[in-house]
């Protein structure tokens, strides 16, 4: 949706005027303001995707810079105090805790049933046997634990990456950097007024 104004010759030279301090002030604000840095994650943590391994993520902290990663803990829980501020990274953050906890709760029912199933084959004495009633449980269990894993593994990568990138979206300096080109008008142009006078047309994108 476009909106046009149309300015007479002395609104126009004011207009004019305040439009081009307004660009650089807010120009140059945005380049001066120093701003929280961003959470980098190491190059093969942030190419995670659906199952991919399980194991700790490596983050540089805000305004670190270099190859030195740091373990965000198996929970993230080192990665939650750069985040304390943004409730939807934080909000990300539990979800990425939830599913490792289901992972930790899954992974200790596979060991059971293995365990479980193992300690039956020579129990009872003389001969081996592989499928008694315990040890259909622990089959059962088993897989259970099995198809429980794609379910748990599919997306828990992704709720830490997802706190991050929440945590960066929202940083101050994103913020304002958006603001001129939201107020900065998408065109300007001399047009006639009906008495023949030339003014100034402006026009914003809506």
């Amino acid at each position: 949706m476009n909106v046009t104004y149309l300015l007479g010759s002395h609104a126009t030279r004011w207009l004019t005027l305040v439009i081009f301090i307004t660009s650089g002030t807010l120009s140059a604000r945005a380049q001066q303001a120093p701003g929280p840095s961003s959470i980098r994650l190491a190059p093969e943590d942030l190419a995670r995707g659906m199952y991919d391994a399980q194991h700790n993520f490596f983050f540089l902290p805000p305004g670190k810079t270099g190859e030195d990663y740091q373990s965000a803990g198996f929970f993230g829980q080192k990665l939650r105090p750069y985040l304390s501020n943004n409730k939807q990274a934080l909000s990300e953050l539990d979800q990425y805790r939830r599913h490792k906890t289901l992972y930790l709760i899954d992974r200790g029912l596979l060991v059971g049933a293995v365990g479980l199933y193992g300690s039956q084959v020579f129990s009872h004495g003389g001969d081996a046997v592989y499928f008694n009633t315990a040890q259909q449980v622990a089959a059962g269990a088993a897989f259970v634990s099995l198809v429980a894993t794609l379910f748990i593994n599919r997306h828990t990568n992704e709720y830490l990456q997802r706190a991050v990138d929440d945590y960066n979206t929202e940083l101050p300096t994103t913020r304002r950097g958006a603001l001129w080109p939201r107020l900065r008008p998408a065109g300007a142009g001399l047009a006639t007024s009906a008495g023949g006078r030339p003014v100034l047309a402006l026009r914003w994108q809506l």
